[in-house]
């Protein structure tokens, strides 16, 4: 009778821990291998275009089939096809540029007028870079160029023309080098920059001063900020250095034995309103839209210039609460890029509610000035302007590309009719004359 010894309690526990700990690194080796393959087909994910994966997998296939089915035609094939796939991944060595900086030195330009964006590549490194694509998206198209060769410490400034044909903010950027084999199997893209935006404002034409509405002006309102020069008188008060000598009330002066200057209250200035029609149906096409907007544009630049106090509305959209919707009017700049994101809509608040609306928010107009299209009738643009108080002026410009300039009355309303942007220039000179 055989006895066989069996291990120790001490000995299975051993002999148990080392097993477990064996399958403990065998999964955590198994799992740092699939995050590794992750990572790898991510990686390979991002440069590698669908060309490169149908290549991959024709190679594989024909390694499978030809080393199963002992086909050398097929294993041939599989190996040239790992070939090409491996000399395409050499392309992707290198970045061809240490940074690749990218600016607009004119951030802000009008229709038609040059634009450029400004790339500067830099090779502060020790060694040679080769010449490499840098791609520029500009709004829906992409521009590309080939950056030279870059010595040691070379720097490349690169001026890229950028369209402007129309009105619009347009993105630019972000800069990119792109490394690619003549194949196509793989591409790999740096983003060297983030995007600027260019606006590309509506063209303008300077147009006389406004001075038709002012006659409130010497009327206006007393308001509590305080003048050295204006209308309303306020106040005396003691003389300091710079106070124009002109003010100074010499019987107080006399009496006090200081010389005392007059204070004044600031009158508040007439109010100028621009209202732009965005409605589909004013206008024929595009270039006519467009038309108004620079009209538009012309009239709000002209009265921030003047100084004047300003109301810039466009007509807002239909299903809200009936009111106006106000561009930025503080700086013509504002104003300006604010009518770079103005478009036609479907439907919109009438002309004749808007002007009630913005008579009811805005107290002190004086001018008045209606754009729309050539759909729009005279009679409509007379319903509008009955809408707003009485003693407003009001002014209707009725726009159509290359039509005929006309000016006419309708009832205590101005109608302007223009074909180009320097006909409204030449009627406000004329009625700037005339009154």
């Amino acid at each position: 009778m055989t006895n066989t010894a069996r291990p120790s309690i001490p000995q299975e526990v051993e002999r148990q821990g080392l097993l477990a700990t064996l399958i403990a690194r065998i999964v955590a080796f198994g799992g740092r291998v699939r995050r590794a393959a992750r990572d790898v087909f991510r990686a390979a994910r991002t440069v590698v275009t669908p060309i490169g994966w149908a290549v991959i997998a024709a190679a594989a296939v024909a390694f499978v089939v030809g080393y199963g089915w002992g086909w050398a035609e097929l294993v041939t094939l599989g190996w040239g096809l790992a070939i090409v796939a491996a000399l395409g991944a050499l392309w992707l060595i290198g970045t061809g540029a240490s940074t690749v900086a990218l600016s607009l030195p004119v951030p802000r330009v009008a229709v038609g007028e040059l634009a450029e964006a400004r790339l500067v590549a830099e090779n502060p490194g020790h060694r040679r870079l080769g010449g490499v694509q840098l791609e520029l998206p500009v709004g829906e198209i992409v521009i590309e160029r080939v950056l030279p060769a870059l010595p040691r410490g070379g720097v490349v400034d690169e001026r890229i023309r950028i369209p402007t044909v129309r009105r619009g903010i347009v993105p630019v950027g972000p800069a990119r080098t792109v490394r690619a084999d003549p194949v196509g199997i793989v591409r790999r893209e740096v983003v060297w920059s983030d995007t600027a935006l260019l606006h590309v404002h509506p063209r303008t034409v300077p147009i006389a001063a406004l001075s038709s509405g002012f006659v409130r002006d010497l009327e206006g309102s007393p308001t509590r900020d305080l003048t050295s020069s204006d209308i309303a008188f306020h106040a005396l008060r003691e003389y300091v250095p710079g106070d124009d000598r002109r003010h100074i009330h010499w019987r107080s002066s006399a009496k006090t034995g200081t010389f005392m200057v007059r204070q004044f209250e600031q009158t508040r200035r007439s109010r100028l309103m621009v209202v732009l029609d965005l409605d589909t149906a004013s206008y024929r096409d595009d270039d006519e839209f467009e038309l108004a907007v620079s009209a538009a544009a012309s009239v709000g630049a002209r009265a921030i210039r003047d100084a004047r106090s300003l109301t810039f509305l466009v007509t807002a959209p239909l299903g809200g609460r009936i009111g106006v919707h106000e561009l930025p009017s503080v700086s013509r700049d504002r104003l300006l890029d604010a009518l770079c994101l103005v478009e036609r809509a479907e439907r919109v608040v009438g002309l004749a509610d808007t002007a009630r609306a913005a008579a009811e928010a805005h107290s002190g107009v004086s001018l008045a000035f209606l754009v729309t299209g050539s759909r729009r009738g005279v009679g409509e643009l007379r319903s509008a302007a009955v809408r707003l108080p009485a003693g407003v002026e009001v002014i209707g410009v009725r726009c159509e590309p290359e039509g005929e300039a006309t000016a006419r009355q309708a009832g205590g309303l101005t109608v302007f009719g223009i074909g180009y942007l320097e006909d409204l220039r030449a009627m406000l000179a004329r009625s700037a004359a005339i009154a």
